[in-house]
């Protein structure tokens, strides 16, 4: 089977998930992206390593086999569902970013029917910039904030204009 082929779905994100995700590594430019280690995101309670933020706001994306294949984070703002959102790093680069944005985007369509959907990226990240443009993203402001790296650099607003799945 073609790679791209793959259908992805949606699962609640469990301990072991959160624990896989946190040791995934990205080649440079994308390692900004790598996250802290499992227990030391654990000890600080940020983020996926939270029970409770990850329950309400995190889910896996598992491929057909039932394979972690990546996250995403829905975090709930006034009228819009922003997504956060990430591909296991041998996924990455091989045409199945349409397919896993858009169950991305399909189930935070189902969470939130009347809600915009909206996403972050760093404007040098051009793979990632290309799949959310294919999945039916576009670009609609541009502005300053901090990396994870806590260094002000510039991002792209992109918002879901592709038709309601």
């Amino acid at each position: 089977m073609d790679k791209r082929d793959i259908q992805f779905h949606i699962v609640p994100m469990e301990e072991h998930h959160g624990e896989a995700i946190s040791t995934w590594r990205y080649d440079s430019p994308y390692d900004i992206y790598s996250w802290l280690p499992w227990e030391q995101m654990k000890a600080l309670d940020v983020e996926f390593g939270n029970p409770v933020l990850r329950a309400e706001q995190y889910v896996s994306v598992l491929d057909g086999e039932g394979n972690l294949a990546g996250f995403a984070q829905y975090f709930p703002m006034e009228n819009i569902t922003r997504l956060g959102i990430g591909m296991r790093p041998d996924l990455c680069g091989h045409g199945l970013g349409k397919s896993f944005v858009l169950t991305i985007v399909k189930e935070g369509q189902r969470r939130a029917p009347s809600n915009v959907i909206d996403l972050e990226v760093l404007t040098w990240n051009t793979r990632a910039i290309r799949a959310y443009q294919k999945s039916g993203f576009v670009i609609t402001d541009l502005y300053e904030k901090m990396t994870p790296g806590a260094i002000s650099k510039p991002y792209y607003c992109m918002v879901y204009r592709g038709e309601r799945l």
